[in-house]
């Protein structure tokens, strides 16, 4: 473990650890993606994917304001038959809520809803999203997982520069320190030097446009 990175080895909170332990699990099967640009081609496939969540969203946003506040979530958490601790929920709405602004943004619910696959990760436990009237849904996440999975070489739970670097450069990229550079950065949301799953996610919606879907999507 890095020992400049002190944080890899102290998660900020209890859902980030057990994001760490799940992620460093489902590491040690493999990952099915061979490159970073095989998962750039999987882009257009994934956003048609994440957007279906969108009728999901709705659903919780029981006053329609465009996000879904702490009880929508824990409604939410119940409606897809996972069991969550009260501290657990309260945790995934801070760790999702990263404009801080008290509310779940579609995007953010996204991120939500892939945490909640990666913690329960058993197929039986996360059934209920076929109920939801999302197909692929679950093998969407997996391709998220097993890109997250890629990128982390030495299977901390983490991704660094490093890991980025190397990740691209297997990909045959020209100029892949400065792509790399500015993947990298775009993930590093808190700007620590390490690249969590939550964080990844989050620039993932932004890779395929999905934060595009906010306010203004009303149509």
């Amino acid at each position: 473990m890095g020992g400049a990175l002190g944080k890899l080895e102290s998660p900020e909170t209890k859902l980030e650890a057990k994001m760490v332990e799940a992620m460093q699990r489902r590491a040690s099967k493999g990952t099915a993606i061979k490159s970073f640009n095989s998962i750039i081609l999987k882009f257009p496939k994934i956003d048609d994917s994440l957007r279906n969540c969108k009728a999901i969203f709705e659903q919780f946003d029981e006053d329609s304001n465009g996000a879904i506040d702490n009880e929508e979530l824990k409604k939410c958490v119940h409606k897809l038959g996972v069991c969550f601790t009260e501290e657990e929920i309260d945790d995934l709405f801070k760790a999702c809520d990263i404009n801080e602004d008290m509310g779940i943004k579609f995007n953010e619910f996204v991120v939500f809803l892939c945490l909640v696959y990666l913690l329960k990760d058993d197929a039986m436990e996360f059934e209920a999203k076929s109920r939801m009237g999302v197909p692929n849904l679950e093998a969407t996440f997996e391709t998220l997982v097993d890109a997250f999975v890629l990128l982390d070489k030495n299977k901390d739970g983490y991704v660094s520069k490093n890991e980025m670097v190397q990740a691209i450069n297997e990909s045959g990229e020209h100029s892949s320190g400065p792509i790399a550079t500015k993947r990298f950065e775009e993930m590093d949301w808190d700007k620590n030097g390490s690249v969590s799953f939550k964080e990844f996610l989050f620039a993932f919606t932004t890779w395929v446009g999905i934060e595009d879907l906010g306010d203004d999507d009303q149509q």
